[in-house]
């Protein structure tokens, strides 16, 4: 078992700058005029290094054992996988019932 670690307040004032920096620039994306696929490419990948801060400092994975990192990653990849194959399934259902 790893010993607990106590966050500085610098550190977790820096990071929920960043968090708000990050913030403002997911809002200012919207305002860009980004062609219509990569306008969402950026917002997600803002939101996936928003969430690693999230994960690293608030929930103090950055200083524990590499053993949760590892669990963490895992429970991620089987969630893509899981709706990966939900949505692939929405591949091959009919258009369903015409309204008339």
């Amino acid at each position: 078992m790893s010993s607990h670690h106590i966050s500085s307040h610098f550190t977790l004032f820096g990071v929920a700058g960043a968090l708000l920096v990050l913030t403002f620039l997911t809002v200012a994306v919207t305002w860009i005029n980004i062609p219509e696929p990569y306008n969402v490419i950026v917002a997600i990948a803002i939101a996936i290094v928003k969430a690693a801060l999230v994960a690293m400092f608030f929930m103090n994975l950055y200083w524990d054992s590499k053993f949760n990192s590892i669990v963490f990653l895992l429970a991620i990849l089987f969630f893509v996988i899981f709706v990966s194959i939900t949505l692939l399934d929405t591949l091959f259902r009919d258009a369903g019932l015409p309204i008339y």
